[in-house]
């Protein structure tokens, strides 16, 4: 039992409001939309600050969702089981909040994940809204109906750069985690 009193201190003294692990699905993401929604109305957040943090997340779960389903797929075709499992925080310092989030990705996809989001952290306000419009009318989009907005969406949506990381944990699956900050 004390295991689970330093777990609950270390989310006090970092002021976590939401956090969750596990299988990210569709019925998930609304749950955790509509509560989500609802801590930061009894936080009496501003219209601008709750409308920034509920788009970001919005694509954050998207994201997570995504992206551990093409895992799990990868995972069966090779009769292998693998992390399905996705973490997300949410919290809550002064007047600024902090989206955090952990997937398996597939290593293969690293590269090409990690080129996309340093060109996006170059980019000034105005370059990226001009990345997304081109982007979005490219046409080019994948099985899952996306067309790689999101973390340009995110990027925008926040004003922030993408803090992010890779870590390998074996040859197939690296765990990409990303952290957002929004004020």
């Amino acid at each position: 039992m004390l295991d689970i009193y330093d777990f609950y201190d270390k989310m006090e003294r970092n002021k976590i409001v939401l956090s969750f692990k596990g299988d990210i699905t569709s019925e998930l993401i609304t749950s955790i939309l509509k509560i989500m929604e609802s801590k930061l109305d009894n936080l009496q957040e501003e219209p601008k600050i709750k409308k920034k943090v509920y788009n970001v997340l919005v694509e954050c779960l998207q994201n997570l969702y995504h992206h551990t389903d093409e895992v799990a797929q990868t995972a069966i075709a090779m009769d292998n089981i693998a992390p399905r499992s996705a973490i997300f925080m949410i919290g809550k310092t002064g007047p600024e909040y902090t989206i955090l989030t952990g997937n398996y990705i597939l290593t293969e996809n690293v590269g090409k994940l990690k080129d996309k989001l340093d060109k996006i952290n170059l980019m000034d306000k105005e370059q990226l809204k001009e990345y997304y419009k081109e982007t979005l009318s490219n046409d080019e989009f994948s099985e899952k109906g996306g067309g790689g907005l999101g973390m340009i969406d995110i990027a925008r949506k926040s004003g922030q750069k993408l803090n992010y990381n890779f870590l390998a944990v074996e040859n197939i699956y690296s765990f990409f985690s990303l952290n957002i900050k929004i004020s």
